[in-house]
């Protein structure tokens, strides 16, 4: 027993494990630095057993029958998740791996497993994806039922309070854990984006206009009533009213609940010379989407929760030097600081304006490409955040660390090799 690896065992409710690519970076992380891994997780390709671009690491699906898109019927689904969840975590246990636990939320519904686990003496990890108390807000439009926004702040409370250490995405993460009552010791900023394999290196030709010289325009990620992804429409339609049709088009790509009313948008107002909708792309296919855009938009809008989130999709952009148009967000400006240009509401007027300014001036892009590319590869890229990441599982598991601590890169063509989505759109 004192010769076999540290097994550590990742719990994900919201998505299959091969389309969420923070937690495929982290599984490729936890191999190079000599781990053993499982993922627990939604099912998704019936057809595998390890994750795409891993070693080794396992995959242990449940089947979902219910997705949710109200109070009970999400509910379902997450008493669904968590039985699921409890009785292959168990099955892990019994079977003599699950030495340690991350778990990944929404929902923070899994605090009671937390304690079974500690009480065991293993190490429980949670990795804060999304602020569920802000989400279920925005999702309601501002106007949430008060007992059930007090009880999500409970579960979030109770998750945080629970776990052995907190992964917060970010600094306003990392405060909302401290302000729960989380010591600061336990909360570890690592934030969510491309490991620098996972980006071609930039060419010559990047930034600028695409084929035939039309500029394009890109939306990456998911397509959820809280994205306002219709912002992004609407602003194509302000837009074809300042500069004509002529000279550039509008990419939307990503998937979710969402998509058909935004198809019936664009029909309705017809825009569909104008914007076309790419679907679920590969890693490899987002690189090169990415490439061949002049201008990307996050629609997100100025609610509490945008504020503190980091939206994934705003990394990916900057990974790529891409001149990003977003609303005047605290940890957008954490992210992209001076690649970004800011609109104070967030409105569709708003963003045709600014892009039509930055479409207009090619040294301002040029500029702002260069901050971009520089704060990826010196701050945001994985390769950064990896070390902090292994650092707090070498400290659990320091009975049982790996020989060798280093952190090598994530291999290449790893995450880019699976199915790209941007949990809840945020880190």
């Amino acid at each position: 027993m004192k010769n076999r690896r540290a097994h550590i065992t990742i719990l994900i409710a919201n998505l299959p494990a091969e389309r969420d690519r923070r937690v495929i970076r982290e599984c490729l992380t936890l191999e190079e630095a000599g781990y053993e891994v499982t993922v627990i997780a939604p099912r998704g390709d019936k057809s595998l057993k390890v994750l795409p671009g891993s070693r080794s690491t396992r995959l242990r699906p449940y089947p979902v029958f219910v997705y949710g898109s109200g109070v009970l019927s999400f509910a379902a689904e997450f008493v669904w998740s968590f039985l699921c969840i409890a009785v292959r975590l168990l099955g892990e246990v019994f079977a003599g791996r699950a030495q340690a636990v991350q778990v990944c939320n929404p929902p923070d519904v899994y605090w009671p497993l937390a304690l079974m686990m500690r009480a065991m003496g293993r190490p429980w990890v949670f990795d804060h994806h999304d602020l569920c108390p802000e989400v279920y807000a925005t999702r309601s439009g501002g106007q949430p039922n008060r007992w059930v926004y007090r009880a999500l702040e409970l579960m979030e409370w109770l998750t945080l309070r629970t776990a052995s250490a907190v992964l917060a995405t970010n600094e306003s993460f990392r405060d909302n854990a401290v302000r729960r009552g989380v010591p600061e010791d336990k909360v570890t900023v690592v934030r969510n984006g491309p490991a620098l394999d996972e980006v071609a290196p930039p060419g010559d030709d990047d930034g600028g206009e695409g084929r035939h010289g039309e500029h394009h325009l890109v939306y990456l990620g998911v397509l959820g009533p809280q994205d306002n992804v219709e912002g992004t429409v609407l602003a194509a339609e302000q837009l074809i009213r300042i500069r004509g049709r002529a000279g550039w088009r509008l990419s939307i790509a990503g998937d979710g609940e969402s998509l058909p009313a935004l198809r019936k948008l664009v029909a309705d107002r017809g825009l569909g010379d104008m914007v076309d909708f790419t679907g679920w792309l590969d890693g490899p296919a987002v690189d090169a989407l990415l490439r061949s855009a002049t201008v990307a938009i996050q629609p997100d809008l100025p609610t509490t929760m945008n504020n503190l989130s980091t939206m994934a999709k705003t990394v990916e952009y900057v990974a790529r030097g891409l001149p990003v148009v977003a609303a005047d967000l605290v940890e957008t400006r954490r992210t992209a600081g001076e690649a970004a240009v800011y609109v104070p509401n967030g409105t569709p007027s708003e963003y045709a304006n600014a892009i039509d300014e930055l479409l207009r001036d090619r040294e301002r892009r040029a500029k702002m490409r260069e901050v971009g590319l520089a704060r990826f590869t010196g701050q945001l890229a994985w390769d950064h955040q990896a070390r902090a990441y292994v650092r707090v599982w070498h400290q659990l598991l320091a009975r049982r660390r790996p020989a060798d601590p280093a952190v090598p890169r994530p291999r290449a063509g790893g995450p880019g090799s699976s199915k790209i989505a941007e949990p809840a759109g945020r880190e």
